[in-house]
């Protein structure tokens, strides 16, 4: 007689077997499908993104075994940059610094590029250059016809400034060369001393600047040379030629030698 099974332990032994349900397999299946898509981001260089439900429930998932052949037959690897990478603080980008270049072969910075406007740039300086000759010409015109009349209503005034006309210096000098002719001569041009040491050695001093004979020979103005001693033009460039050259313009300009309390002491 065979004995019967025993259900009791047969529905004991399914209890302890653990159940699989519903629930665990779905489970089973997303973590299944994360691992693929991560299997398929290392072999294709695609990039998948496994979003967990916000919900408690599982959203259907495909099968596991097909994710990596879906990922794989669908998936383009993106391009890879191989320019080098700028580093930047900007969030605008690199910017590079402007430069600015001279043409360094402008000589002239001054002259306009146009040349009908460096024409009239350069016309109008010749016409103010022509001006101004004009006007210093206007000028020593005025200047000549006022020594002329002082020369022509002649006496001493007219005599200085025929000399330093001729000797080619300013009239602003005539006072000074007057104030040493008052203190010589008086404006005597046919004075002579007869009392000083010139005049005990036998060359006394003649004219209005009172000029030794040597002293007027070599110091006469070229141009009056023919004259005498006593001819007042030639006299005064005489004297007034020694009294540069040996005392200096100062002393011409002071109206000749002053001892310290600014008394004339000749020359």
């Amino acid at each position: 007689m065979v004995p019967a099974p025993n259900r009791t332990s047969t529905r004991h032994q399914a209890a302890r077997r653990p159940l699989v349900t519903e629930s665990a397999r779905r489970t089973a299946a997303h973590t299944t499908a994360a691992l693929g898509a991560a299997v398929g981001v290392i072999s294709t260089g695609a990039f998948a993104l496994v979003m967990p439900t916000t919900t408690g429930s599982l959203q259907p998932t495909a099968d596991a075994t097909e994710i990596p052949t879906s990922l794989a037959a669908n998936s383009t690897a993106l391009p890879v940059d191989t320019a080098p990478v700028r580093a930047s603080s900007s969030t605008l980008g690199t910017l590079s610094p402007v430069a600015f270049v001279i043409n360094t072969g402008d000589t002239d910075l001054d002259t306009p590029a146009d040349p009908d406007i460096a024409a009239l740039d350069k016309g109008g300086k010749l016409a103010d250059q022509l001006a101004e000759m004009h006007a210093q010409a206007a000028r020593e015109a005025a200047e000549n016809a006022r020594i002329d009349e002082i020369v022509a209503k002649g006496g001493l005034d007219g005599w200085i400034a025929e000399a330093l006309r001729i000797m080619d210096m300013p009239q602003s000098y005539a006072p000074s060369v007057k104030k040493i002719i008052m203190a010589e001569s008086g404006g005597n041009p046919r004075a002579i001393n007869n009392w000083d040491v010139n005049a005990a050695r036998g060359t006394p001093s003649e004219g209005l600047m009172q000029t030794i004979p040597s002293t007027f020979r070599k110091f006469v103005h070229p141009s009056l040379a023919g004259r005498s001693i006593t001819d007042p033009v030639a006299n005064i460039t005489a004297g007034v030629r020694y009294m540069v050259a040996t005392y200096g313009i100062g002393t011409l300009a002071n109206g000749g030698r002053s001892n310290h309390l600014g008394q004339y002491i000749g020359y």
